[in-house]
């Protein structure tokens, strides 16, 4: 029982990780070949497609699984896995600290990223005496959308004044894929993610029964590590090809994307407010992945060049810290 289920944990695992990988690299293709490589919109169409197993996941979680615990504990883990990969960012990328090299506009995502995740915990916080709502749809899930889109209008006038992108011209990379195969690929990857994220909270739910965690550890540690395999496959890739602010970008971004998940999920979870009927604990989660978002802001002002060890600075020593306390947290304090 125990080997049958950690063995469909492993498949989903290898699915999500290839399909997210060619859905990323397709959906690039796609813009490149479209003309929308190297401006905002190639990166919104590359952050979607990126969270799309977290969307996937949640989504599944609150209508067929009936799991709101995973479906939150899945984007909350995902924001703090996300500013995890930092470290490694940071481990791999040898020339120096990718604080001191990157660009100063991340911090109005991080600082966007924040206030979102700060409003999803304070929610979370007020449990079940949260009684704003507009009919089953908690009063924050508007909000949340309100603040993605004021936030993505945001740093799109930012770079544009700025005249930053993220984005480069990689047009003789995909001199030859068509447009045509880019498609079809992009379809393929997206209906394989989707059985995957679609089977995942079900594999969380029996996982958690027959190791006896409770579903918010499962969701939160678990799960993430599978539906962030996308993310961590495009940041690696846009680190290969030296990339470095696309790489910080994705991450950052596809955290303001998440929290817009939990908006989503809450409009399809039909017992009320979706942050009224999950576990306080995941206020740990959002406090963590606060804590991760703000040294991430410190360190691309302050551009330190001391490293540990000569390994990584001293910012992703404390994330990675911060990181394991809310793991152990979780396991020890879920209730």
């Amino acid at each position: 029982m125990i080997f049958n289920v950690w063995t469909e944990f492993a498949v989903s695992f290898l699915l999500i990780a290839y399909a997210g990988t060619k859905l990323s690299l397709y959906g690039d293709v796609i813009a490149d070949k479209t003309g929308l490589s190297g401006n905002w919109i190639g990166l919104i169409m590359l952050a979607t497609a990126t969270s799309l197993p977290e969307l996937i996941t949640g989504v599944s979680s609150v209508t067929l699984a009936a799991a709101p615990n995973v479906a939150v504990g899945n984007v909350l883990g995902a924001c703090v896995f996300n500013l995890m990969f930092l470290v490694v960012v940071d481990f791999l990328h040898r020339k120096e600290s990718i604080y001191r090299r990157a660009s100063q506009g991340h911090i109005l995502s991080a600082g966007f990223g924040v206030i979102m995740i700060g409003l999803v915990g304070f929610n979370v916080l007020l449990g079940q005496r949260n009684g704003w709502a507009i009919g089953n749809v908690g009063i924050y899930a508007p909000v949340i959308v309100l603040m993605y889109l004021v936030a993505i209008r945001s740093i799109f006038l930012y770079e544009k004044q700025q005249l930053v992108e993220y984005a480069e011209d990689v047009t003789d990379r995909y001199a030859g894929l068509s447009l045509r195969h880019a498609v079809v690929g992009y379809g393929l990857a997206l209906v394989v993610v989707v059985i995957a994220g679609v089977w995942m909270p079900f594999i969380a739910t029996e996982l958690a029964s027959t190791m006896g965690w409770h579903t918010s550890f499962v969701g939160t540690l678990l799960v993430p590590v599978v539906t962030s395999m996308p993310e961590f496959s495009v940041t690696l890739g846009a680190l290969w090809i030296g990339a470095l602010d696309m790489a910080i970008a994705n991450l950052l971004g596809s955290n303001l994307f998440n929290i817009v998940i939990v908006a989503i999920d809450d409009l399809l979870y039909q017992p009320g407010p979706l942050l009224s009927h999950v576990s306080v604990i995941h206020g740990a989660s959002a406090m963590s992945a606060m804590i991760m978002t703000g040294l991430t802001i410190v360190g691309i002002l302050y551009r330190s060049e001391t490293r540990v060890l000569r390994t990584v600075g001293w910012i992703s020593l404390g994330l990675f810290t911060i990181y394991l306390l809310n793991s152990m947290v979780l396991f020890l304090y879920e209730e």
